[in-house]
């Protein structure tokens, strides 16, 4: 039941220095100066409209601010939106509180200044640490920031860190792809976001290919440097996440398990189960310009319409079993199945014959109650997905 659902908080801060030509993410460069304080008022005012539309009551577990560059924004101003959120809604001590920064908008004065506005959570947007590759992806910063950017961190006070890391890089060989993951793990960073470079729809990328490694290659690489992070106390839990014990993404983590989570921000996406047990999807209007005019023409406080929403769909039983496997199956844990009922809503009988097939083709098998993904099914991860559209 909806009582008993983890939930989550996540806040989108759309604006960017620079479009990577990678990133298929809302984002957005501004050429005037971002309008913090305005949006700001329009975060608070969509959190607000959602806890009340949907009667909201549970307590918080984790929150992460995404972009585009939330370390664009001063510690002001995320201050002002945690104690906003700590006052409508409240943030129990232990919260998990992320925030995404970028090397080159950062420097420790404003790292200070975010673990005193409540931030207690680094995602430090690295890449690469070779000026070369920095330069083909399009990043803003060089590999002596990316250093630079990790140390004034940790000198700020910050004790949990991630870094996103890429491979199968443009003209990346094996031993230039090991050696960028040996120079993140040697900073000793609580989590590495390790993942490979695909070519998404509507970026540039996407309409300019570069000529990336050959795909054996790529394979061979992603081996090799899953041995070094499991040697080196970063053992893998999820498809492109690594993590020193117990300092997992509980944020993460509760997407991948099918847990709630309210989305505010422009284009920001949200999944609640009502009281009712529906579960409900949530996108909200994703042009930051569209975003603020909702609050500007005066809707705030409407609990049947929102002014920020620009749709929100109730899952069904056909598409339920999908989306739960399509987070879950992400995961390296065996899937209990127990907690596919709780949070889908269907009985035994029916996710058993909706697992036949994959079964069949031993892309998983159920024993002792649990789901496990089989080496093939993991290797074809989706081809087994697909058996669920």
């Amino acid at each position: 039941m909806s009582s008993t659902n983890p939930i989550s908080l996540y806040i989108h801060l759309p604006w960017c220095v620079r479009k990577c030509p990678y990133c298929d993410f809302n984002s957005h460069v501004s050429k005037k100066p971002i309008p913090e304080s305005e949006y700001i008022e329009c975060l608070i005012a969509d959190l607000q409209n959602d806890l009340t539309r949907y009667a909201i009551a549970r307590p918080l577990q984790t929150i992460f601010m995404g972009g585009g560059t939330p370390s664009l924004f001063s510690p002001a101003s995320i201050a002002k939106i945690l104690t906003a959120v700590d006052q409508h809604w409240g943030i129990p001590t232990g919260t998990e509180i992320t925030l995404e920064a970028n090397p080159g908008t950062v420097e420790q004065a404003k790292f200070t200044g975010f673990l005193a506005a409540g931030i207690n959570r680094l995602s430090i947007g690295v890449q690469s640490f070779q000026d070369d590759k920095l330069k083909t992806l399009g990043r803003i910063h060089d590999g002596q920031a990316a250093h630079s950017a990790f140390q004034a961190a940790r000198d700020a006070g910050f004790k949990n860190i991630n870094l996103d890391l890429m491979f199968g890089l443009p003209k990346q060989s094996i031993s230039e792809g090991l050696a960028d993951l040996q120079t993140a793990i040697d900073l000793q960073p609580e989590h590495l976001s390790w993942y490979q470079l695909t070519l998404e729809p509507n970026t540039v990328f996407y309409k300019k290919p570069p000529i990336l490694p050959d795909i054996d290659l790529i394979d061979e690489l992603q081996i090799q440097g899953q041995e070094l992070l499991k040697q080196k106390g970063y053992p893998q839990y999820e498809i492109s996440a690594y993590a020193q014990h117990g300092r997992q993404c509980r944020h993460n983590l509760n997407y991948w398990q099918f847990g709630d989570y309210v989305g505010i921000g422009a284009g920001a996406h949200g999944k609640i189960t009502l009281a009712n047990g529906d579960v409900r999807r949530t996108r909200k209007l994703q042009q930051p310009e569209s975003y603020l005019k909702a609050r500007a023409e005066n809707f705030v406080g409407a609990t049947r319409c929102s002014p920020f929403l620009a749709e929100e769909k109730t899952i069904d039983e056909q598409n339920i079993c999908f989306e739960y496997l399509l987070n879950a199956l992400r995961l390296n844990q065996a899937i209990d199945l127990e907690h596919m009922q709780q949070r889908t809503r269907l009985s035994n009988d029916i996710i058993l014959s909706l697992l036949q097939e994959a079964i069949n083709r031993e892309f998983i098998i159920v024993e002792n109650n649990k789901i496990i993904k089989t080496k093939l099914g993991a290797q074809f991860l989706n081809n087994l997905l697909e058996l669920f559209l």
